[in-house]
């Protein structure tokens, strides 16, 4: 205490009191040295170059503010273009490395502005809109890197989207000066209209040595496969005009063709057409009685009458992509998303981002040659199938066309999937749209490969009292092998299955489900049961078919899971006499069905049978309790567009219990019922959708004479 005391006593005079002046100049010193670390420490976090997102939009950084940069004359010029590149001989794949998240780093180079020697731009337009709506897409992605040192991929802030404002010399100096260049190694350039006149390439010809080309009008002369991307020509319509989504189906016009650009042969074939098919077919051309402008540009004419462009595209089932100057055309993205099916007549042409896309479910390709022939084309392909193609095809453009942002990540992830081809996406990831019609189920239209084997089947039996012969299908369909789940549809309200325990013990799981209602449409409901694509419709008293018999005809299913794949087979045939369909069951070289007795076909023909069967098919089914076999190969003929597929020679279901007498009178009846059958189902239709073919499947080696442990289905059966 009396130290503290004592110090306390001597503080004033060990620390003479400050005086006023020096104070405030001490103060304000500190407060000087306190703000410049704060200012710092800012500056040493703060985002302070050209690769920051911010700087990418063009509100908040002008080209003009770009630092300048002049080529000397004897500046280095790549060369051409390797076309023998692809993504083993000319990119760089160790630069990527691996990284948790699978995904590629993408850098972009500082903005800067070249000039040649006497100040001339190298482009007349600088950065356009569209390729700084790019660069910033990409820069806010999870793709974008600012550290060069990380970097997989390097797109230039040079904007070569369109070669027309471009000096092909001067711009090919400015790529070989980027700091990383390195012969293109890794580079990526966007382009979106190629050539000039009066050939008009289908690739930039700005020399790029090996750079990738994402191009806008690739050629299968100019596209290497597996390195560049083939993208759309960006319509700038689709920033500018909002097009509702229409529910796909029946449009005002059949055909529609818009594009006023078209060569004049082209044009005069679409005029015949016009002639031949009257109102089912618009042919419109730009509007001579309007100044031009942005708002002609939205306007199309017919014979003086003025349409909205592209509004006017949404009244058309198809609307007609033909090749121009450039084999890309802006109007194909037009047509997309207006909902058109477009009908592409470009020979050579790699369409947008095939490499992924299944452009068959979206569109319809047709030689040049055969544009006379279009009109009966298109008509031979199936309502259900256009309204499909529709959905799909405004999908794509939401998707991949709708943005510079859409078009440039997708881009991107095209080339992630090169490199990390074990995190790829799908096809179906591609291209089936987020929200898909009954969850988890895919249309087998479109599959773009054999099903595996490993899933197997489910066969669903449909019985009502047969015991033993139900029992004794179900011993005989538990051996065949690919064999997943056995269904067993209790169509009897008024007894009950058999216990537990008198069933079969099979190696499979069996499930009986009882209905509410005796019908005979039970057999196709889509039961959730059903965890395979393949389903095997089978009756209670089909004993007859052998294990190799089944087993073959679901391995010819995999090898076409839009087909109905079955054995004994019938026709349809015109009675002249009469002047309608019949019903045929004779022996002959033609079939157009199969029988569901015993019968494989894809289980998403079960949702369409229960709730998109036309007209009153279901319920008449129902209620004469026959023919929803016939009314299923109608179906699938109608959605496909193709016949069914009959394997083995077996010409029939033999029935153990019928006699020969009982036989004959059933069958006259039965003859006439199912030629009733068919005659109303056509009815309803408004068609007839049955396709007549001349061949069945069969198993190879099956007639050779080879000893029967060297085939793989020795046991066919008989007639």
């Amino acid at each position: 205490m009396c130290a503290s005391g004592k110090y306390s006593s001597r503080g004033p005079a060990l620390i003479p009191r400050m005086k006023t002046r020096h104070r405030i100049y001490y103060i304000t010193l500190f407060s000087v040295v306190l703000l410049g670390l704060i200012a710092t420490g800012m500056f040493q976090f703060w985002p302070h170059s050209i690769e920051s997102t911010a700087d990418w939009t063009l509100d908040k950084r002008s080209v003009h503010d770009a630092p300048l940069v002049r080529l000397p004359v004897s500046s280095p010029i790549p060369e051409r273009g390797d076309l023998s590149c692809r993504m083993h001989t000319c990119f760089d794949v160790y630069r990527c490395g691996y990284n948790p998240k699978n995904r590629i780093k993408v850098y972009i180079y500082p903005l800067q502005r070249f000039v040649d020697e006497v100040g001339v731009p190298i482009s007349s337009t600088g950065l356009s809109r569209e390729y700084n709506d790019l660069l910033s897409a990409i820069s806010d992605s999870d793709f974008y890197t600012d550290d060069v040192t990380r970097a997989c991929l390097f797109v230039p802030s040079i904007d070569v989207l369109n070669q027309n404002s471009l000096r092909i010399r001067e711009t090919a100096q400015a790529l070989a000066m980027l700091p990383r260049w390195d012969k293109g190694m890794n580079h990526l350039l966007f382009n979106m209209l190629p050539g000039g006149p009066p050939d008009y390439n289908t690739a930039l010809d700005v020399p790029r040595d090996r750079a990738l080309l994402a191009g806008g009008g690739f050629s299968t002369w100019t596209y290497r496969q597996g390195y560049d991307v083939s993208i759309p020509v960006y319509s700038p319509l689709s920033a500018d005009v909002e097009l509702p989504e229409r529910q796909p189906g029946p449009r005002r016009y059949f055909i529609l063709s818009s594009q006023t650009a078209i060569h004049r042969e082209y044009r005069a074939e679409l005029e015949r057409l016009k002639e031949e098919n009257g109102e089912a077919l618009l042919l419109l051309d730009k509007c001579s009685n309007l100044s031009q402008g942005a708002a002609s540009a939205r306007k199309r004419c017919y014979k003086g009458q003025v349409y909205d462009y592209p509004q006017i595209l949404q009244e058309s089932s198809f609307c007609v992509v033909l090749r121009g100057a450039r084999l890309g055309q802006a109007a194909l993205s037009d047509v997309l998303q207006a909902g058109c099916v477009p009908v592409i007549l470009a020979d050579s042409y790699i369409l947008p981002f095939s490499e992924v896309l299944d452009w068959k479910r979206a569109s319809v390709v047709i030689p040049e040659e055969k544009l006379s022939e279009m009109y009966t084309i298109l008509k031979s392909i199936p309502h259900r199938q256009v309204e499909e193609m529709q959905r799909q095809a405004r999908w794509f453009w939401e998707a991949y066309f709708s943005s510079m942002k859409a078009i440039g990540l997708t881009t991107l992830q095209i080339i992630n999937d090169r490199i990390y081809p074990y995190a790829s996406r799908t096809y179906e990831q591609w291209n089936n749209p987020p929200v898909v019609k009954w969850s988890s189920v895919n249309s087998p239209l479109f599959l773009p490969l054999i099903p595996p084997r490993a899933p197997g089947f489910t066969a669903v039996v449909l019985t009502y009292d047969r015991i033993e012969s139900l029992f004794r299908v179900i011993t005989e369909i538990s051996k065949v092998p690919s064999l997943a789940k056995l269904l067993v549809v209790w169509n009897n309200q008024n007894k009950s299955p058999p216990e537990e325990s008198l069933w079969p013990k099979i190696a499979v799981p069996l499930k009986v489900v009882r209905t509410k209602e005796n019908k005979l449409s039970n057999r196709f409901f889509p039961y959730d049961e059903i965890e395979t694509e393949a389903v095997l419709a089978i009756d209670d008293d089909i004993i007859m078919l052998t294990s190799d018999e089944l087993q073959f005809g679901y391995e010819v299913w995999r090898e076409f899971p839009d087909r109905l794949v079955g054995y004994p087979g019938r026709l349809h045939l015109w009675d002249h006499e009469m002047g309608k369909w019949k019903y045929e069951s004779e022996w002959t070289n033609e079939v157009s069905m199969v029988l569901t007795g015993a019968a494989f076909y894809h289980k998403y023909f079960n949702y369409l049978y229960t709730y998109k069967m036309p007209g009153d098919i279901k319920s008449w089914v129902d209620a004469h309790m026959n023919c929803e076999d016939i009314a299923m190969n109608f179906l699938v003929a109608n959605i496909t567009g193709k016949a069914p597929i009959k394997v083995t020679p077996r010409k029939k279901f033999k029935c153990p219990e019928c006699t020969a007498i009982d036989g004959l009178s059933l069958d006259q009846t039965h003859m006439v019922e199912r030629s009733e059958c068919i005659n109303k189902f056509a009815s309803v239709f408004g068609t007839m959708p049955l396709k007549v073919v001349e061949h069945r499947a069969d198993p190879v080696l099956y007639k050779d004479d080879f000893p029967e442990k060297l085939k793989s289905f020795p046991n066919i059966g008989s007639l």
